[in-house]
């Protein structure tokens, strides 16, 4: 796996990249790679064994620098045009997680024409009467100054699962994978914080734009993003296949159940009307 740093419009972005092929972008969220750990985890590994991975730091996380001007979605999303654009990319698949979801859907609909497909997993970002997204500000803010029980379980199946209490232990954990939580949960405010959070509300009516095969994912315990939103995605988006629920697995199915969830999005490449 390969890792480097570019210049975009003046910033630094970081990047993972690894594979050959199609280009596939994956935006990643709060429980991933570049918010928790800088090496990618199995899902990720498994998209890169088909398709040339190219995985960037949102701004302000691990490798890139803070975007001063970013303050809404769209910011993020002028901020990734400049960097397809760096890199070449004019038509790519796009994969996002969490709020990283939220943002390749923004792109997909105001850009369709790049977009070869996209696959959401837990995306946030629509509103939904009565089907509010999770507060991870509060939820982040350790019990008794220690316990990371109630951000573990808003995130994952299970809060005391191991791969859960590996990337969020309780008490102070590696000092590179504590900065790394920082950054996300500051990212994060920038473009998400006002209750309800991550969400906005115009984007609920613009899905209909997106063109390509898509696919959408929900894990059956996720306590961040509720299944309405999920079924929301998956009614707006013209032929979208979904949601499909992974069995067992939270808000980070794609760690959760890695294989279960890459067959997935990697069948929507071979198969997209199945």
């Amino acid at each position: 796996m390969s890792s480097r740093v570019i210049e975009v419009a003046g910033r630094k972005v970081g990047l993972v990249e690894r594979g050959d092929g199609a280009p596939l972008v994956y935006l990643h969220g709060f429980a991933d790679l570049h918010a928790v750990r800088a090496e990618p985890f199995p899902f990720h590994e498994a998209l890169a064994r088909e398709r040339r991975l190219v995985a960037p730091a949102h701004p302000g996380c691990a490798d890139s620098d803070e975007y001063p001007d970013l303050m809404t979605v769209e910011d993020a999303v002028f901020h990734y045009l400049e960097l397809f654009d760096v890199l070449g990319l004019d038509r790519f698949d796009l994969v996002g997680h969490c709020v990283g979801g939220w943002i390749a859907a923004e792109i997909a609909v105001s850009h369709p024409e790049r977009i070869t497909s996209l696959t959401l997993i837990g995306a946030a970002g629509l509103f939904v009467p009565g089907a509010h997204i999770g507060d991870v500000f509060m939820m982040a803010q350790p019990a008794r100054g220690i316990d990371y029980a109630d951000l573990r379980a808003m995130l994952f199946a299970r809060a005391d699962a191991p791969l859960a209490l590996d990337l969020f232990p309780n008490g102070r954990g590696d000092i590179d994978d504590e900065v790394r939580r920082y950054q996300m949960l500051r990212f994060g405010s920038f473009i998400g914080f006002k209750p309800p959070y991550f969400y906005h509300r115009a984007l609920i009516n613009r899905l209909h734009r997106i063109a390509c095969p898509a696919l959408v994912i929900a894990g059956d315990r996720d306590r961040m993003v509720p299944p309405a939103i999920a079924k929301a995605y998956a009614d707006g988006i013209r032929g979208a296949r979904g949601p499909v629920v992974i069995p067992g697995a939270g808000h980070a199915a794609h760690l959760e159940a890695p294989d279960a969830t890459a067959k997935l999005v990697t069948d929507l490449w071979v198969s997209p009307n199945a």
